[in-house]
């Protein structure tokens, strides 16, 4: 039978204007690293000049999944389906585990992907919150209201996009807890797993904590390398054998280049340089949010977020989010992500991992439409 589709409106948004405005405060990254920062070995550079450009391993080559099994506590590579971006790992997970009617919770605010395919496969939705009120952290009672016996899968977003919100321990646990009393998969977006504001550690992973989850990683955030389009989903053995036949009717495999170059971006040597770069980014990124937005008192309110190189900001004025990022794409040539495409509305996702004066003259463009929204 067939049903009306759901576009996914954040992506389309952004890939019409992310690329025509003057001032892009869309993405959820920091500034991409160059092909020249990632590749100062001259060995490297004489390797990739004399590589052909042929098919690699079509679930990635075995140094890659090496690496990013080595993030994962009791993963190996037999766990490893490398992906093109997170995107593909989480469609054609959700093709692999899902059937029509099936029940899923997901997590609110979050990157709506899931939430989306989830509309568009025909399955039973439903949702928990994140509390702006508690510091965004998740309303747990409502979480065991939501998932039932049903339950085929839980999906959240940990650190969470667009809030940057870290989940407590506590908070995984009732997660987990959720998952193991319906006997539902557990789904973990953990793309900014590394790009964290407030603390040195990565956050920790769902892997390992219950025998049915599934994290999925990327390359694009805490990493600087979203052109290289390259993601990842740890799983199960049987399970991640699955996930890679759904993905021969799609993708098939990442390029040649995309594998050499993340096996070498997560080599343990070059790794935490790629993370002190991003943090650094992001600790200087906020702090110049910070002072130009106490410059605007009254403009907005927000809950500091604790990872990834974005603010989810409450702002005051009565107007639709879509209607204010509109306004600004059109009158000012800048854009910011609508809350309305996170699934609540009345905010906007600003992105600050930017240098300096590219960043406040795009703040001070945003601060234009809302002072003449009131």
């Amino acid at each position: 039978m067939s049903r009306d589709f759901v576009p996914f409106a954040l992506e389309r948004m952004m890939s019409v204007w992310e690329n025509q405005v003057d001032y892009n405060l869309s993405e959820s990254g920091v500034v991409p690293v160059t092909t020249e920062e990632l590749v100062q070995d001259p060995n490297l550079i004489e390797d990739l000049l004399t590589t052909g450009l042929n098919y690699p391993q079509s679930n990635g080559t075995l140094e890659l999944r090496e690496n990013i099994a080595a993030l994962y506590p009791g993963a190996t590579p037999d766990n490893i389906i490398v992906t093109t971006g997170a995107a593909q790992a989480n469609f054609t997970t959700l093709w692999t585990l899902m059937e029509p009617d099936d029940e899923i919770v997901v997590m609110l605010p979050n990157y709506m992907q899931i939430w989306g395919i989830a509309k568009n496969f025909g399955l039973k939705l439903k949702t928990f919150a994140l509390t702006e009120e508690l510091n965004w952290a998740a309303d747990v009672e409502e979480l065991d209201r939501s998932v039932t016996d049903r339950t085929k899968l839980i999906a959240v977003c940990n650190p969470n996009n667009p809030s940057g919100h870290i989940m407590t321990p506590e908070e995984m646990d009732a997660v987990v807890s959720a998952a193991d009393r319906a006997g539902a998969w557990l789904m973990a977006d953990e793309v900014y797993a590394g790009a964290e504001r407030v603390v040195e550690e990565p956050t920790p992973s769902f892997w390992g904590r219950y025998d049915k989850v599934l994290a999925m990683g990327s390359m694009s955030k805490a990493y600087g390398l979203p052109g290289l389009r390259l993601g990842w989903v740890v799983a199960p053995p049987t399970t991640a054998e699955q996930i890679w036949a759904r993905q021969d009717y799609v993708t098939i495999g990442n390029t040649m280049l995309a594998n050499i170059l993340a096996a070498h971006a997560l080599s343990p040597e070059v790794r935490p340089r790629l993370l002190a770069r991003t943090r650094d980014y992001i600790q200087r990124g906020y702090k110049n949010f910070e002072r130009w937005a106490q410059r605007h008192d009254g403009l907005f309110s927000w809950v500091p977020p604790q990872a990834a190189a974005i603010v989810f900001v409450r702002y005051h004025v009565e107007a639709s989010s879509t209607e204010l990022c509109e306004r600004l794409i059109h009158e000012h040539s800048t854009y910011v992500v609508p809350g309305d495409h996170f699934g609540l509305d009345g905010h906007m996702r600003i992105s600050f991992g930017h240098p300096e004066d590219y960043l406040l003259e795009g703040l001070d463009r945003v601060a234009a439409v809302i002072e003449s929204a009131r």
